[in-house]
């Protein structure tokens, strides 16, 4: 580790595990202190035992306004400043096709994964007024908030709001000397990839490693990604390195979306020969 984080004050929304955990890891690890706010409490406290006195857990549900407010204030209560509002907190949301997806799953699916992104900048960008000192907002969007076809509707959705959340906060916040930045995963082993498709928690790791061995292939990169890759790019966005870095959000997926993942490629050539030879 390089110290890139030295004396900041991270949040870090969903923190518990997959790759909220290992964010607030690596930040802890760079020298940032960090407050853990998730909904699982055991698993939280836990977290912020092995990470020591530079971390600290609190019950945060980011579909609560209130919630996400008393996040910032604890965090400038407990460590002294905010530098770094990481709003990653998420799930699958309402897994409905356009065809049968009814307005209050789809509202549901919005609450927590883009009025809860829009709800961390507003606090997030209040504490760096209040301080003078600008900050750095990253949120989790998505491969899916960039392309269709990867997820539901109402997440794919929802992630394209949260690319939109980002652009204009530039708009808004840049003046400030307030940053927003986003990460958007590809494949990524977490246990939420589990959950979404019916795998009890207990065997989310294992499942990991079956759909890792199969679906690397398939990835331009040959694997699928981890945690830490995203952690990784968080760090940066975290840091002073990106300090001229605003309003982008960042593909994470092995170059997946730079690419048509389909066998295109692959099954035009016997049409061509089929074609040209007759």
């Amino acid at each position: 580790m390089f110290g890139l984080l030295e004396n900041k004050v991270a949040v870090v929304t969903g923190g518990t595990s997959g790759i909220g955990l290992s964010a607030a890891q690596h930040f802890v690890a760079e020298g940032a202190s960090v407050v853990i706010a998730d909904i699982q409490d055991g698993p939280g406290e836990q977290v912020s035992r092995e990470l020591g006195e530079r971390a600290e857990y609190l019950h945060v549900d980011v579909t609560q306004e209130a919630d996400i407010e008393a996040a910032v204030a604890f965090a400038v209560e407990r460590f002294g400043r905010l530098d770094v509002f990481y709003n990653n907190a998420g799930a699958q949301g309402d897994p409905s096709p356009i065809l049968e997806i009814g307005s209050g799953g789809a509202a549901k699916t919005f609450e927590l994964l883009s009025t809860s992104v829009l709800l961390g900048h507003k606090y997030a960008a209040r504490q760096f007024v209040k301080q003078g000192t600008g900050g750095s907002i990253i949120s989790t969007a998505s491969a899916a908030g960039l392309e269709g076809g990867w997820s539901a509707v109402g997440y794919t959705a929802a992630k394209h709001a949260v690319v939109g959340i980002v652009r204009q906060a530039v708009a808004e916040l840049a003046g400030l000397g307030i940053r927003s930045n986003a990460i958007a995963p590809g494949v990524v082993m977490t246990p939420i990839m589990a959950k979404s498709f019916g795998v009890p928690l207990e065997q989310a790791g294992e499942f990991a490693d079956f759909l890792a061995e199969r679906l690397g292939s398939t990835m331009p990169s040959g694997r699928v990604g981890f945690a830490s890759d995203i952690a990784r790019v968080a760090v940066f966005l975290a840091s002073d390195l990106s300090e001229h870095v605003n309003g982008v959000t960042i593909p994470v997926d092995g170059g997946a979306t730079a690419v048509t993942l389909s066998s295109f490629a692959q099954d035009i050539g016997p049409y061509v020969e089929e074609y040209t030879s007759r």
